[in-house]
């Protein structure tokens, strides 16, 4: 039997929270409280409201739901909900531990619930490691690309692409948005156009003027520039 998990849901559409409710007592949470709007959130988080996650709807009357994770600066993990998918990236920019879309199908609630008892012990801040998801589009959609998996993001064509095995258009529009969002997930920056994740490396070869030749898992093969190459052989223990 799944573990329980203790809830809490804010959403100012009465039939959505219900519906969310239903859908996370029917997986087996306990939901302890239910939020009507931004300012019974911060009453509740304030009052020392505790649960193992929050649900959280972006818009709703007072405090948006992406003004309260930033500012509120609370241990609950939040997954943030939301009918428009435009709001994804900042959603991770801001640390959220997942992002469901309306209305809420169960299978991805499903998802969503492995998600935060896999990561009950600890925080929902960056820790390089941790299992991180960022969204990418496809086709009028979007997908969720783990951050592991990714051997680095380059920008080319106005837009910031990753790579895990074939390139994935995210919705950052300059390498200095992705930077901000990955911040603290132990990238290392090869180029002002690159990114790359150092455990995706498999090889490197010296070049002239100090660059580097850096073989990726997968095939790809990106040079680093002279002032990037310090920070990387030392994050490979490469002298």
């Amino acid at each position: 039997m799944a573990e329980s998990l203790r809830v809490a849901v804010a959403e100012d559409e009465p039939f959505n929270l219900k519906r969310l409710v239903r859908l996370l007592r029917e997986q087996g949470c306990d939901v302890v409280a239910q939020l009507e709007d931004g300012t019974s959130v911060a009453e509740w988080v304030q009052a020392g409201g505790a649960a193992d996650a929050l649900f959280l709807d972006i818009q709703m009357p007072g405090l948006s739901g992406l003004d309260l994770l930033a500012e509120l600066g609370t241990s609950v993990p939040v997954v943030l909900v939301t009918a428009y998918a435009e709001h994804a990236l900042k959603a991770f920019e801001h640390a959220a531990v997942d992002y469901l879309l309306k209305p809420v199908a169960e299978e991805r609630l499903a998802v969503t619930l492995q998600r935060l008892r896999a990561g009950r012990s600890g925080g929902r801040g960056p820790v390089p490691g941790r299992a991180f998801r960022f969204p990418v589009r496809a086709g009028d959609g979007l997908v969720m690309l783990d951050l592991a998996k990714t051997t680095h993001l380059e920008f080319r064509d106005g837009a910031v692409w990753a790579h895990p095995g074939g390139p994935w258009r995210t919705l950052w529009k300059t390498l200095a948005e992705a930077e901000q969002a990955l911040e603290g997930r132990g990238l290392v920056k090869g180029h002002r156009h690159l990114l790359l994740r150092p455990e995706a490396v498999v090889g490197v070869r010296n070049l002239d003027s100090g660059r580097l030749q850096v073989n990726l898992a997968g095939g790809a093969v990106v040079e680093v520039s002279r002032g990037a190459a310090p920070e990387l052989k030392a994050r490979l223990g490469i002298p």
